[in-house]
């Protein structure tokens, strides 16, 4: 049996304007209908598995939570107070697991696995998994190298003996190299590039953690014992966890043991870190081109073009990325995009929100979506779930008027409560305690008007949560 740990931290920003702070990629459809999330627990499906262990940043909780329910899949989801990279994470996975009542998951290798991650042929990692499973078994810290299909700058490296020869020690780590040694590497038979994928004990990698980085294991053990459970959550005591180094486990264990091993792998695997790398793996047209969304391509060669929006249209291009959102649209040289990250820093520099979230927000009881604002109106899109309700809550600043579009609302409206179908509005004016909810079994979707001096999201008093926000 396996514990899966899945490392769901991470903000993608070479995929801006797909991926931004506030709905990184992971949490994306990029290679097909679901998320690299859900991809990444749905290709364990075969295996011999106990209850995943998701680790996560606290501002995407829900989003978690709603992934994982999308796909029917439980799991113990840990909130970092603050990221502090890999090895505190998976120390915390194994602190997790080894509170676990069940004693056979206990003692289960950790399947360390980053959320975001592409594999397009999964037996051969069903198989290579099978292959670390004895030494992870002894307490060997083993990973997973994949063979080089190419000259790569962009990744690190592992040194082996022979890239064909098995599972095999690890000689060493070598850092993301120029394009000469990478050159050599991808030749020369002795290096994989390193996946940042892991099987190993958890016992064993904290006694390994305790040995190499010392305070850091410290430090992790108090924030497990202050934890606390919220809702569906895990909250790790902050103050413990903030005086974690930020390291990976690359450079905390990995580089230091003596027991660490690897299994060569070829799978189709991509880190999906940037167009260029999701171009690889995606399927073309007949003309070299990746077109998504509403798109009209004439006289186009070599091109990635993608609408969320609105239609877009080309003529005459090639080897261009266009990617277009309903608040931002980007278009590069093909072979530059490593270099997107750059525009994402030059954006929050210049306070620009189109660098940290779409226009869509997603919340424990559904989403919004920004559609029209201007001087003293804001016109949002709401989805809420069956079931679920927002917080109780008041405005100083502003009044709203609510249309169902479909579905059934619920209203609190001060002292009344009433039900809204199909068609039918209601307003809520400035200062009244008010609750919006969804009685039904489909979701309910309205159009909220907003007028006002100030309509910021901060302008909320919330009276009562179900989900215990502030």
């Amino acid at each position: 049996m396996l514990t899966p740990v899945i490392l769901a931290g991470g903000n993608g920003t070479r995929l801006w304007p797909l991926s931004r702070r506030d709905t990184p990629k992971q949490f994306l459809a990029l290679l097909g209908e679901r998320s690299l999330l859900q991809a990444t627990l749905l290709r364990l499906e075969g295996l011999d598995v106990a209850r995943p262990i998701v680790v996560c940043a606290d501002a995407h909780r829900f989003l978690v939570a709603e992934q994982l329910r999308e796909i029917g899949c439980e799991a113990d989801i840990v909130l970092e107070p603050e990221g502090r990279d890999t090895a505190p994470a998976i120390a915390m996975a194994a602190l997790c697991q080894q509170a676990r009542e069940d004693s056979a998951n206990r003692g289960a290798p950790l399947l360390v696995l980053p959320s975001d991650h592409h594999l397009g042929e999964v037996a051969a990692f069903h198989e290579a998994l099978q292959a670390a499973l004895p030494a992870a078994g002894r307490g060997d810290l083993v990973t997973f190298g994949i063979v080089p299909t190419r000259a790569e700058t962009g990744y690190g490296y592992l040194e082996v003996a022979d890239v064909t020869a098995g599972l095999q020690p690890l000689i060493r780590f070598v850092e993301k190299p120029d394009v000469e040694h990478a050159r050599e590497f991808a030749n020369g038979g002795h290096h994989l590039w390193n996946s940042g994928m892991f099987l190993l004990r958890g016992d064993r990698y904290l006694e390994e953690l305790r040995h190499w980085r010392p305070a850091m294991h410290a430090s992790v053990g108090r924030a497990w014992a202050g934890r606390r459970a919220d809702l569906d959550f895990l909250r790790p005591e902050s103050d413990a966890f903030a005086e974690c180094a930020a390291e990976s486990i690359d450079y905390a264990v990995m580089e230091h043991t003596r027991a660490g091993v690897v299994v060569p792998l070829a799978a189709g695997w991509s880190d999906v870190g940037s167009y260029q790398a999701l171009w690889d793996v995606a399927q073309k047209d007949a003309d070299g081109n990746l077109l998504r969304g509403d798109v009209i391509a004439e006289d186009t060669r070599d091109a990635w073009v993608q609408s969320q929006s609105r239609l877009v249209a080309t003529l005459g291009i090639s080897d261009l990325v266009v990617v277009e959102t309903s608040d931002a649209v980007l278009v590069a040289d093909r072979h530059r995009v490593q270099e997107v990250k750059t525009l994402v820093a030059r954006l929050q520099s210049l306070g620009r929100q189109e660098g940290v979230a779409h226009r869509r927000a997603y919340r424990p009881w559904g989403s919004y979506e920004c559609v029209e604002q201007g001087a003293r109106f804001q016109v949002k899109h709401i989805r809420v779930h069956p079931g679920a309700r927002l917080s109780l809550q008041r405005h100083h600043h502003r009044a709203e008027h609510w249309i169902v579009v479909s579905g059934t609302a619920r209203v609190t409206r001060g002292d009344e409560v009433f039900l809204l179908g199909e068609n039918q509005s209601a307003y809520i004016p400035l200062g009244i305690a008010h609750r919006l909810e969804n009685p039904g079994r489909i979701e309910l979707e309205l159009i909220e008007v907003q007028s006002g001096a100030y309509l910021g999201e901060d302008d909320i008093v919330r009276l009562d949560d179900d989900y215990r926000r502030g």
